[in-house]
């Protein structure tokens, strides 16, 4: 099975991006309109981190915070793990399941380029996943 490259699976994409600054209300208005779920955080041209419908809900809507009063410096995860174009699909869903998130920025040479979120692993990653889950349960009920 040959598996997908990243840099594949966004060739082509326009990641979206804003300020630390932009309003949870706005972000989510921005989400919305590109059909998307997750936005990537840029402070003068870096990435500081990523604000997901997760967050949203969970940071702001749950926490009872106002949207439109609250800004994604406030409530954004920062970036703990970033993927290169050159990785495999296989590879971000491994980083996704393992640390507990749904999408993983892209950088190439330091610079946001694209997202690849989980479901970008549905097709034969996700059954190779899927295979080794297996497999390492079954390693870890031998021991």
């Amino acid at each position: 099975m040959a598996l997908r490259l990243i840099g594949d699976v966004i060739r082509g994409q326009v990641p979206l991006t804003c300020g630390p600054e932009t309003s949870v209300r706005e972000a989510a208005r921005l989400m919305a309109e590109r059909k998307v779920g997750a936005i990537l955080v840029v402070i003068d041209g870096k990435l500081a981190g990523i604000f997901t419908e997760r967050d949203a809900l969970v940071r702001v809507l749950a926490a009872g915070r106002d949207p439109g009063a609250t800004r994604l410096d406030q409530v954004m995860t920062s970036i703990l793990s970033t993927i290169s174009p050159d990785r495999t699909v296989l590879h971000a869903l491994h980083e996704m399941h393992e640390n507990g998130f749904r999408h993983v920025p892209v950088l190439e040479n330091g610079a946001a380029v694209g997202m690849v979120s989980i479901r970008d692993a549905l097709g034969d990653e996700l059954v190779a996943f899927e295979h080794d889950l297996q497999v390492r349960q079954a390693i870890s009920e031998i021991r």
